[in-house]
């Protein structure tokens, strides 16, 4: 299978669990609530996200108060990369929130704001993902990805972690996948849902 299939894998499988995340954070009531779940890192199902769960309750408390305190500033944001800053220069330096917990809760809040990243944010396993590919840094430009064409730069970023073993040659694929910006027969080990939820 190469990229494109892939690709056509992502969009059956992860893509409609996506936009469940997503509906979840989007219909909130106010800020204050998606705030509130957002940084609490709660699922429509009310579980915690799994990206979030070695983070303790106290520091997630402490990131929705420091976001509640600034809302005013996180609602004047005109785009995600301006939302996404702000985050991080609120929450970004509080022991236990780390970049995969800013992106997650600066995605999440955006769901609500209406708008979505532009750019691929690296982290975790998606900065994996990229190197297997030959990036590195904390952003990719999508134009820079035209096999993934078909997805949003936030769906390249779930594809890049979810495929990231076999990108890497690390996967049950790897025989196939190894070192190759093609990838074949790659796919996740086991179906997840969409960031863990």
């Amino acid at each position: 299978m190469n990229i494109e299939a892939c690709v056509d894998d992502y969009k059956r499988i992860y893509r409609p669990l996506s936009q469940v995340e997503k509906d979840f954070y989007s219909k909130q009531q106010t800020l204050s609530n998606v705030i509130s779940v957002a940084a609490n890192c709660r699922c429509s199902n009310g579980k915690k996200h799994t990206h979030q769960n070695r983070i303790p309750v106290s520091v997630l408390r402490e990131a929705e108060q420091q976001l509640l305190a600034h809302q005013d500033t996180l609602k004047a944001a005109q785009d995600f990369a301006t939302l996404h800053g702000r985050i991080d220069t609120l929450i970004g330096s509080i022991k236990g929130i780390g970049e995969l917990a800013v992106y997650d809760i600066a995605y999440r809040i955006a769901a609500f704001l209406r708008f979505e990243p532009d750019q691929v944010y690296l982290h975790a396993g998606t900065r994996e993902g990229a190197a297997a590919l030959g990036f590195s840094g904390r952003l990719i430009e999508k134009h820079q990805l035209p096999a993934f064409a078909q997805l949003t730069a936030a769906e390249i970023e779930d594809c890049l972690c979810i495929y990231k073993d076999d990108l890497s040659g690390q996967g049950n694929s790897s025989a196939l996948c190894s070192g190759e910006t093609r990838v074949s027969a790659c796919k996740p080990t086991k179906a997840r849902s969409k960031r863990g939820c």
